[in-house]
């Protein structure tokens, strides 16, 4: 069975410093590995924070930094990567990317963020991606959001349609709104009968807002597996990837669904 284990690094992250950040990522993966997890997820604009403006300042050129770091990680350990989010400039534009990389070190998938959270101004810093992704690691088909998509049901359920079991979410989320990231989370993992991995960052963002840590790892039943507090911490848990099929087989959501019903009716 694979993605048996997972690591997530709830990072205290400081705010506009990448290489303290980069030394800590490297520090907490050395941590993480003595137990051997299959797979590592990291928080959302973990090299930098979120977010020193301009962050153009910040951002990592074409990902290349990240991009050798993540890789570097993942060919040492062996290990799958899936490397939250950083600020990603191609060109004029800043991205918030996360790259993906299998356990050879080769990058299998980017997303940009799709996305960007209107209260904070976040479309007027970054560019907002125009597709969802899903990648393979170890035979197992995934999927990605991040942060504020977790909000889009429609997001989750078209990576549920093409086949997922594993749904990964990086995010930077205040602790005020703690509890709409601990609801929102566990929703993804029932409605759509998936395994929800969450990461959520430690530290205060650009705004002074204490960010909610509580990241997890949710069944499809929506059983929390292992759950974090506010304070940076590796978080560790296994998935029983045959409890989904066993709870689809119990439950048969996706057979139920009558899809010419959801469709807009026209005025």
């Amino acid at each position: 069975m694979f993605l048996v284990k997972a690591a997530i690094l709830q990072m205290q992250v400081v705010l506009g410093e990448p290489q303290k950040n980069i030394d800590n990522l490297y520090r907490m993966a050395a941590k993480a590995m003595a137990t051997r997890p299959d797979v590592l997820l990291l928080p959302e604009l973990w090299r930098q924070g979120f977010y020193p403006r301009p962050v153009l300042s910040y951002a990592d050129a074409d990902g290349h930094e990240t991009r050798a770091a993540l890789a570097g990680i993942a060919q040492k350990y062996q290990v799958n990567v899936v490397g939250g989010t950083v600020a990603n400039a191609i060109g004029d534009k800043v991205f918030n990317t996360s790259y993906i990389f299998d356990r050879l070190g080769h990058l299998v998938a980017t997303y940009h963020k799709t996305h960007l959270f209107s209260p904070s101004g976040e479309a007027d810093d970054f560019t907002a991606g125009d597709s969802l992704v899903t990648f393979t690691l170890d035979g197992v088909k995934c999927g990605i959001l991040v942060c504020y998509d977790v909000r889009f049901p429609e997001a989750a359920r078209r990576l549920a349609l093409d086949g997922i079991s594993v749904l990964f979410v990086p995010s930077a989320w205040p602790l005020k709104r703690l509890i709409h990231w601990q609801t929102l989370i566990r929703a993804r993992a029932i409605e759509n009968q998936l395994f929800v991995l969450a990461c959520n960052a430690a530290g205060t963002d650009g705004s002074n807002q204490k960010l909610a840590g509580h990241s997890a790892i949710i069944d499809p039943w929506g059983e929390i597996l292992a759950t974090a507090d506010e304070e940076e911490t590796i978080l560790q848990g296994n998935l029983r990837l045959a409890v989904q099929a066993q709870i689809k087989d119990t439950m048969n959501v996706f057979g139920d669904r009558r899809p010419a019903l959801y469709k807009k009716t026209p005025n």
